[in-house]
């Protein structure tokens, strides 16, 4: 059980144009012990506050899963972006914070410090942060439009040659704009997206032989090997 009370607001037409999905909030009561998440790729980049440490830190995409520890008394608010939709408001490629947790202010120079201290006095955090990143993108210039039908090709199953056939681009065109836009090459964008529709239907609680054939696996001995390999324990660990 999550300790946490962890807890998503779905984004605003404004944020949604900014690619945002939601805006998170997460706190551990004082005195209570330190919590480990298991954080499993989901394609997505988070812009995260960390209250206690007076730190906003970009997190992901991630390749593999990433322990998380909140200590008692911290409390964290994150703006997640859609898979493929954080470029603009970071300044900088999605495959150059790959794998990473990289301080804000390594991107965004003293405007990460300036919103770092408009967090810690504000009423309410969320609000901020997700302004601070959609004035952000805004500024960035126009989003990559073909990246929501590269996501849509390749989470359908379609090959790489298909995709390019599809969005009238070369393959190598194809395998560029994945690596920019979500961090990932094709194939690899394809197994995060895949795995993330498999875990909602299991945690819908749709049978597991049922859950690896909507989801596009070969069989379930497919989804579980998947399944392992991104999110590191079976799939009943992380329901």
């Amino acid at each position: 059980m999550n300790p946490t009370g962890y807890r998503e607001t779905a984004a605003d037409a404004t944020q949604v144009t900014a690619g945002v999905a939601c805006v998170w909030e997460s706190a551990l009561p004082a005195g209570a012990e330190p919590f480990t998440q298991r954080v499993v790729p989901d394609g997505c980049v988070d812009v995260v506050w960390w209250a206690a440490r007076g730190l906003v830190q970009v997190a992901g995409p991630d390749t593999g899963p990433v322990p998380a520890t909140i200590g008692p008394g911290d409390r964290l608010v994150g703006v997640r972006f859609r898979p493929g939709a954080a470029v603009l408001a970071l300044g900088v490629p999605a495959d150059a914070v790959r794998d990473g947790r990289v301080p804000l202010r390594e991107l965004w120079g003293d405007g990460a410090e300036r919103l770092a201290e408009a967090l810690a006095g504000a009423a309410d955090p969320g609000a901020v942060l997700a302004g601070a990143v959609v004035a952000r993108a805004a500024a960035g210039g126009p989003a990559d439009p073909l990246a929501p039908a590269l996501a849509r090709g390749l989470v359908g199953g379609a090959s790489v040659r298909e995709v390019a056939v599809g969005l009238g681009l070369s393959e190598r065109q194809v395998r560029r704009r994945a690596v920019a836009a979500f961090g990932y090459g094709p194939k690899t964008v394809q197994r995060v997206l895949r795995f993330q529709r498999a875990l909602r239907l299991a945690r819908a609680g749709r049978p597991l032989a049922e859950v690896a054939q909507v989801a596009g696996y070969a069989d379930q001995a497919h989804m579980a090997n998947e399944v392992r390999g991104l999110g590191g324990v079976p799939m009943r660990g992380l329901l």
